[in-house]
């Protein structure tokens, strides 16, 4: 019983976090486009993201379609990125999981199926579209992400993100693989679908992409999705590279910084053209991935030896 209240708290900080994670992005991004972002709603605004989500569900639900994937893949895609969640140090977590890293690429694997089954299923020429790009990016990225994590396992011996802030001790691998650190947060931009690699989501040219056919609840359920992964991502790349302790000022800084870098990213850069992204993710990525993991193999036999 106790684990069970654990995680239904530790879902409700998370939808919490997101409701002014969002706040976050439209204030950040109001001052780089010189405006103030939301600001009326009762106290500086503070109350903008309720108000929304009061909005969004107030809204009329229908649909007409022949399968319950419609409302199933949503659903789905919500499931996954709370089951993320389980791996963060919360009261009761299975972070010190002998095989976290493992379960977290499975979880991330799966993930494409819910945004693939909802571009299908919507039977609209750009949802489909925006599958079927999201399917050919995540077969471009996912062999490099996985590189990228191999080489860090191979690091510090273990499948657990608990080895990460035993091994930093001395050194941060941002400092040490900072080539490496700079791929993976590219990788993370490609797996949360940001700016500028926001494919699927094209507005200019696929009104709002796979998800153009769902609205009022469906659509806050993918709205908290994507958001939910960006916090994720963020403190997976800080336990990674930098290895703090958790809840400890370090660390909460720093994941505070890769939210906020995500964010930056998005009001400064154009969208990436579709067969750019291909060509760096199979030629140029990763082979710098395949080097770097071959290097760190050859230098940790070395030492070694």
């Amino acid at each position: 019983m106790s684990i069970l209240i654990n995680l239904i708290v530790l879902m409700i900080m998370v939808l919490i976090s997101v409701a002014f994670l969002t706040l976050l992005e439209r204030k950040i991004l109001g001052y780089i486009q010189d405006r103030k972002g939301p600001n009326k709603m009762l106290f500086l605004g503070l109350f903008q993201p309720f108000s929304d989500a009061l909005k969004l569900l107030s809204k009329e639900w229908y649909f007409f379609n022949y399968s319950n994937l419609y409302i199933y893949s949503p659903m789905m895609m919500f499931f996954l990125s709370l089951t993320l969640w389980i791996l963060y140090p919360w009261i009761y977590s299975l972070y010190k999981l002998n095989y976290s890293i493992l379960f977290m690429m499975l979880i991330l694997g799966m993930g494409v199926y819910p945004v693939l089954f909802i571009g299908w299923i919507s039977n609209c020429n750009y949802s489909i579209l925006g599958s079927m790009r999201l399917v050919a990016t995540m077969i471009s990225f996912e062999i490099n992400l996985f590189f990228m994590v191999f080489s860090l396992m191979m690091l510090v011996e273990s499948y657990s993100f608990f080895e990460f802030m035993n091994y930093q001790g001395m050194i941060k691998f941002s400092i040490l693989l900072y080539p490496l650190y700079l791929l993976m947060f590219i990788s993370m931009l490609i797996e949360l679908n940001r700016t500028p690699f926001d494919l699927i989501e094209g507005e200019s040219e696929l009104v709002s992409g796979f998800n153009v056919e769902y609205y009022s609840g469906m659509f806050v359920l993918i709205f908290l999705s994507e958001y939910m992964n960006i916090m994720f991502m963020s403190m997976i790349l800080t336990v990674m590279f930098y290895g703090f302790e958790f809840w400890s000022l370090k660390f909460i800084v720093t994941y505070i910084f890769h939210i906020c870098l995500i964010i930056w990213i998005r009001g400064i850069l154009p969208r990436i053209r579709f067969d750019k992204l291909m060509y760096m993710c199979w030629t140029e990525m990763l082979m710098l991935v395949m080097l770097y993991m071959m290097y760190l193999y050859l230098m940790k036999e070395l030492m070694l030896n």
